[in-house]
């Protein structure tokens, strides 16, 4: 029997917010295709929890596309910068990849199109993040109306959608929601600069922002730390 499903491109980079924001996708009914970018980016963990995401929710394929922005730098993740991890501060981070979410989008807004696709999920938010510009609802609204402009299927006004269901979420929102979903929420990876051992180093923001979420939920942090 054909399957009547949508098909959803999904960006799962191995952290806890795009595993929750897909796994939201796939229980409101849609089917996955899930995209992960190697952008030789300071290690490779979260790549393999990418894999394991993947594979658990179902995806009927998982593309790794290989795009190495150390060709360009600019960023603590794709230059020899050091990652800050003195706590989360108001400024735009050095963690900041330039463009990371434009150019991300962009790869599955055409995967999408080419596979017949109408609707792709991000698992940016804008309340307990960084502060990186690309995670703002403003720049979502603008990404899915370039969409309209940029493609076949736009012009002949075959919309797509762009799915930011974590957006107005804190992070202990996403920890009680990836629960609610009965995820594991071990399997993801959120750490900027894995400790030896392969563990989280628990001082980054990235670190400091999943620990939080856990602590504010009242739900036990699977996550290992370093010390």
């Amino acid at each position: 029997m054909e399957t009547t499903s949508p098909l959803a491109v999904a960006l799962i980079s191995g952290g806890l917010d795009s595993m929750v924001a897909a796994a939201s996708m796939k229980a409101a009914g849609y089917r996955l295709l899930a995209l992960s970018i190697d952008y030789n980016q300071r290690h490779q963990i979260e790549l393999a929890a990418a894999r394991r995401i993947a594979g658990v929710l179902g995806a009927e394929r998982h593309v790794v596309l290989p795009l190495d922005l150390r060709a360009f730098g600019g960023s603590a993740l794709t230059a020899e910068i050091d990652v800050p991890k003195s706590g989360v501060g108001s400024d735009i981070p050095v963690t900041y990849v330039p463009a990371r979410n434009t150019i991300f989008l962009s790869l599955s807004l055409g995967w999408a199109e080419a596979a017949g696709a109408r609707d792709l999920v991000i698992g940016v938010n804008a309340l307990d993040y960084s502060g990186y510009p690309d995670c703002r609802p403003e720049f979502v609204a603008a990404f899915e109306d370039m969409a309209a402009l940029a493609t076949k299927a736009g012009v002949e006004g075959d919309r797509f959608r762009i799915h930011a269901p974590l957006q107005h979420m804190t992070k202990a929102d996403i920890v009680r929601e990836g629960t609610r979903l009965g995820l594991d929420l071990g399997m993801s990876w959120s750490c900027y600069d894995p400790a030896p051992g392969g563990v989280h180093c628990g001082l980054c923001d990235s670190c400091r922002l999943r620990a939080k979420g856990f602590e504010e939920a009242g739900i036990p942090d699977p996550t290992r730390y370093a010390g």
